[in-house]
């Protein structure tokens, strides 16, 4: 299952890597994309975790916009 965030505050490859790290130690996430002009952050997983996920990125410091 494909899952997508517009997240803020995604400036750097550090940046991008510090949220790959972060959604990849969930069980369910098989990977992680972050584009970092756009903010999207594309993630492939065995189910809709999207609120488990969306709370990781928040607490990473790239709540989503809106």
């Amino acid at each position: 299952m494909e899952l997508q965030f517009l997240a803020q505050n995604i400036k750097c490859n550090g940046c991008a890597k510090a949220i790959s790290d972060g959604l990849g130690q969930h069980s369910q996430v098989q990977t992680v994309q972050v584009d970092v002009p756009t903010g999207r952050v594309t993630v492939q997983a065995d189910s809709d975790i999207r609120a488990e996920l969306a709370a990781t990125l928040k607490t990473l410091g790239y709540p989503e916009k809106g």
